[in-house]
């Protein structure tokens, strides 16, 4: 039997650190254990995509978020939302290397392949 995979959804941002904190915390924990995984940043966690943004992420006895999504962007796939990017004048050349912009139809792509398990937080 073929190894599920993850594709994790984070709405979250600072405006919900704890939330915002653990999708990034089971994303990365995912990429080091081997599983595949794929991190879309939607809503207020759109703002993540952005160099500089991760490193003013502050939540008393959690992981740094800069490192997180580092692990999480080496070992897995980062993708922002089409239209929170829209939303908040985020372009392609605006993103950290390694994280595209995408869809609707691409996250619907991922998460009805089969052995995938999504999560939302």
């Amino acid at each position: 039997m073929a190894q599920r995979g993850l594709v994790i959804k984070c709405i979250a941002g600072i405006d919900d650190a704890e939330r915002c904190a653990q999708a990034f915390t089971v994303a990365a924990t995912a990429v080091a254990s081997g599983i595949s995984t794929s991190l879309w940043l939607t809503g207020e966690a759109s703002w993540f995509a952005l160099p500089g943004k991760a490193q003013e992420f502050d939540l008393p006895h959690a992981a740094p978020l800069a490192d997180l999504l580092a692990a999480i962007i080496a070992g897995g796939k980062v993708t922002l939302c089409t239209q929170c990017a829209v939303r908040r004048g985020i372009n392609e050349k605006d993103l950290i290397d390694g994280i595209k912009i995408a869809g609707a139809a691409s996250f619907l792509a991922e998460i009805i392949e089969p052995d995938i398990q999504a999560l939302v937080y």
